[in-house]
């Protein structure tokens, strides 16, 4: 019923809401719904709301749509932005890379006004696709799990008050407030996945598989995902240690944990080293694991992966990084910051980038580091055209620290907030 819609924002913000929030508006009635449920819970309570839109410009109408949820929000007096992206080139999955780049683009929009709330307006119908589509992959019990109801990415807190609201109750609302909302015609686009599923819900909605039937699954999922998480994080604290940005796995632990965890802990390491987000494919991660178990080394999503000794390394692939070069007040890979407390000279021609087995030559005390050399290669020093100036973690520091822009704790934190 519409009248309990402003019940799910309060069990999603409530008893401690942020002090200033952003909504994702694409100017769908779900979003929309979401905006002006959202005004009024902030309004009450004094709330900074402010409203995002990201144009992907791959529909000729997008630009007008945009204008358009600008207007409602100045209608209501909630400040709105448009973000404009035009970075498809025709590769990889449309859906997946616009994702991406929309979740990317609303972070540092919200970093930018000191946000670190953001919600959108997925809803119990988007669950239920979801859930079919994962089974469609054969999905464990992340995929399951389906839309968590609240993740943290990019530094953002990504909130979905609305995951148990059925759409139809939505427009609901919104008819009987006399507001419109925009058909996006790719909802009836059956070349897309999303699109089969919600088509194939009508068909098995007489076997009683219905978006009610599959949000229970996803939640009961959602159960047992929860409890395998805190066990991994248990493991972790146990036999997982960090050093130079590399993930530690004490093999011997490693080996007597069930399959499932070993993965997840695999999984964490490897998204932690990478930056990434999604797991990687079950089959890829798979390989992973059979090479390990015959003492192979492998790599995967930019990471080398390794036993070195009794441990089990996870650290950034040379060749990920050997061509990554920015200047010293960059950071690099996106995880390095390189400083010098001492006040330098004009350094403009001083450079960051990966030691490579060029550098190591020019580091000729980088075995009293501890550090296997396969790993500092793809450390980074400061360069001066072909001179190494410094490498931190490679026993020559010459006055430079090393120090990763996330906290090494943030590791151990990702094995309980995905």
């Amino acid at each position: 019923m519409p009248e309990t819609l402003p019940l799910c924002l309060a069990e999603a913000f409530l008893p401690h809401p942020p002090k200033a929030m952003g909504v994702a508006v694409s100017g769908g009635s779900d979003s929309m719904a979401l905006l002006h449920l959202l005004h009024e819970f902030c309004t009450m309570r004094q709330i900074r709301l402010h409203a995002v839109t990201v144009d992907h410009r791959l529909r000729a109408e997008s630009a007008a749509e945009a204008r358009h949820v600008a207007r409602v929000c100045a209608e209501i007096d909630v400040p709105h932005d448009t973000l404009v992206w035009n970075g498809w080139r025709g590769e990889g999955n449309l859906q997946g890379v616009a994702r991406h780049a929309r979740y990317h683009k609303m972070a540092l929009w919200a970093q930018g006004y000191g946000i670190d709330t953001i919600a959108t307006g997925h809803t119990a119908d988007d669950q239920a696709e979801t859930v079919l589509m994962r089974l469609a992959r054969r999905s464990g019990v992340d995929g399951l799990s389906a839309i968590s109801r609240r993740s943290l990415r990019e530094g953002v807190t990504w909130v979905r008050p609305l995951l148990q609201a059925r759409r139809k109750v939505l427009r609901s609302y919104l008819s009987g407030r006399g507001i419109g909302w925009i058909d996006d015609p790719s909802n009836d686009d059956a070349q897309y996945d999303r699109i089969k599923a919600r088509n194939a819900l009508e068909l098995l909605a007489p076997l009683g598989i219905d978006a009610d039937a599959l949000g229970e699954v996803a939640a009961n999922m959602t159960a047992a995902r929860k409890a395998l998480d805190w066990h991994s994080f248990l493991v972790s604290k146990q036999f997982v240690s960090l050093d130079a940005g590399a993930v530690l796995i004490e093999e011997s632990g490693f080996n007597l944990e069930p399959d499932e965890v070993q993965r997840r802990l695999l999984i964490r390491a490897i998204n932690w080293v990478s930056r990434g987000y999604y797991a990687p494919r079950r089959a890829a991660l798979s390989n992973v694991m059979t090479a390990l178990s015959k003492g192979q080394a492998t790599t995967l999503n930019g990471c080398h992966i390794r036993r070195i000794a009794t441990r089990i390394w996870v650290f950034r692939e040379y060749n990920a990084v050997r061509d990554t070069e920015v200047a010293i007040n960059e950071l690099w890979d996106g995880r390095w910051q390189l400083s010098n407390d001492e006040a330098l000279p004009e350094a403009s021609d001083l450079r960051i980038r990966a030691l490579g087995l060029e550098g190591l030559e020019q580091c000729a005390g980088w075995r009293a580091s501890g550090r296997p050399h396969v790993v500092l290669k793809s450390t980074p020093g400061v360069w001066q055209g072909d001179r190494l100036v410094a490498a931190p973690l490679a026993g020559f520091a010459q006055n430079w620290q090393a120090k990763l822009h996330e906290e090494p704790d943030t590791f151990f934190a990702t094995l309980l907030s995905h």
